[in-house]
């Protein structure tokens, strides 16, 4: 099947040919007619299986025909780097279309937005957090709303972002198309779909099973050794583009600096990095100015680059689907590519899990001639936290304040702090 039987607008065609689609893959193909109906659906896809293009093409076929100058499709992604990426699409795709697109998130001035939204766009692409501050100072419109997606819920419900999204669907069009992708279908997503969509034609493509064009290997080794062992395994093995998962930025952080001083063209991809330097690392990454990206998971949504060969889980997953979100960045596109990942004692569980989703067992790996005997130093000298200085007049003050603390609820104040500052990734 090939994309002619869509029967898509020419400018719209012209997109495909510019992108270089020949043949849509299975979501677009179960997707693209339902939604060009102007139907609900909720797709069940992974990472890296063509379903933004599968909203993508129906949104600039429907926006077509119609008003300009004002909000009428809003796609609602769970981080900067996947809307930068779903914006990325929309102007290629839809380049002959002359319909505009904007991002909107946190992490970066909020007046410029403002002045943007101003100028009217038929397509806005936004994170949860920073829509809703425009949505509260009205600086965005969202009245002729046509519309609606949702993308990657599941990650959304992971960072908290399920209360925002009601409060967002609160203020648009009852009267509307909704779409919902998401990779997983926890309970909070299913009754979120229950009550968003209606009548909904339900696609799934490999929910479960990571793709069959990617090989698994696990390296047992312990915790103060995965380093030597990351850089020895780099040494010996052939890549083409690495992405390396932490758990932790203040990990993602040390470890691309430890690659950079054993001379790879490194970068981390973290939370704590400003708006510019993010772009500058995911930039950086797509087009082979750095060959190795070190990322936690959610800095790493969104990531979009068909030629990684490897993909290194440095510390295990929490979760089996975040396993396969993490390995989905790498065999895409027809290609093979390899998941290499770090394993300790503690990881036995996970392991199983794993294997069980598979179906069968993963190879173990050591690598010849690698000391793996080697002690843990006395004291963690690579990732601890520097000692935090807590003098005697913090001591007073903290006791001075602590009957107050109690009386208003303890940390409430500290705990709002947090969530509005994850709100804003």
């Amino acid at each position: 099947m090939e994309f002619q039987r869509f029967n898509l607008h020419p400018h719209v065609a012209a997109g495909v040919k510019a992108a270089g689609y020949s043949k849509p893959t299975p979501i677009q193909k179960q997707a693209i007619p339902p939604v060009l109906q102007g139907q609900d659906v909720l797709g069940l896809a992974q990472t890296g299986t063509g379903k933004t293009a599968a909203f993508v093409l129906p949104i600039l076929e429907r926006l077509l025909q119609g008003p300009r100058g004002r909000v009428r499709a809003l796609i609602v992604a769970p981080t900067r780097e996947l809307a930068e990426q779903i914006h990325e699409s929309i102007t290629t795709l839809g380049r002959q279309t002359r319909l505009r697109s904007m991002t909107v998130y946190g992490g970066v001035g909020f007046n410029p937005q403002a002045d943007k939204l101003k100028r009217g766009y038929e397509i806005v692409v936004a994170c949860p957090g920073r829509l809703l501050d425009h949505i509260d100072q009205r600086t965005i419109n969202l009245s002729h709303l046509e519309t609606l997606v949702l993308d990657e819920a599941d990650r959304m419900f992971d960072m908290g972002f399920l209360p925002d999204i009601r409060k967002i669907i609160r203020h648009i069009p009852a009267k509307r198309q909704t779409l919902l992708f998401s990779a997983t279908m926890p309970d909070d997503i299913r009754r979120l779909a229950h009550d968003i969509l209606h009548a909904p034609i339900t696609v799934q493509v490999d929910h479960a099973a990571p793709a069959n064009t990617v090989s698994h290997a696990l390296y047992p080794v312990e915790q103060h050794l995965k380093t030597a062992l990351l850089l020895e395994l780099l040494r010996h093995t052939d890549t083409e583009s690495v992405l390396i998962f932490t758990r932790t930025k203040h990990r993602a952080k040390r470890i691309g600096q430890q690659l950079e001083k054993a001379g790879y063209r490194a970068a981390s991809l973290q939370g704590n990095l400003s708006q510019n330097r993010r772009q500058e690392a995911l930039d950086g990454f797509r087009s082979g100015r750095y060959q190795i990206l070190v990322a936690t998971d959610i800095a790493a949504r969104g990531i979009d680059v068909s030629s990684i060969s490897h993909v290194i889980n440095y510390d295990m997953p929490d979760t089996a689907d975040a396993y396969t979100h993490r390995i989905g960045r790498t065999g895409r596109a027809a290609k093979t590519g390899d998941a290499f990942t770090f394993i300790t004692r503690e990881d036995q569980d996970m392991v199983r899990s794993i294997e069980r989703l598979l179906g069968y067992a993963i190879e173990r790996r050591a690598l010849k001639d690698f000391d793996y005997k080697k002690s843990a130093p006395v004291r963690d000298a690579e990732f601890a936290r520097p000692p935090r200085q807590y003098t005697q007049r913090r001591k007073t003050e903290a006791g001075a304040r602590k009957p107050f603390a109690a009386k208003a609820g303890g940390t409430g104040g500290r705990r709002a702090s947090a969530t509005r500052s994850r709100k804003t990734t």
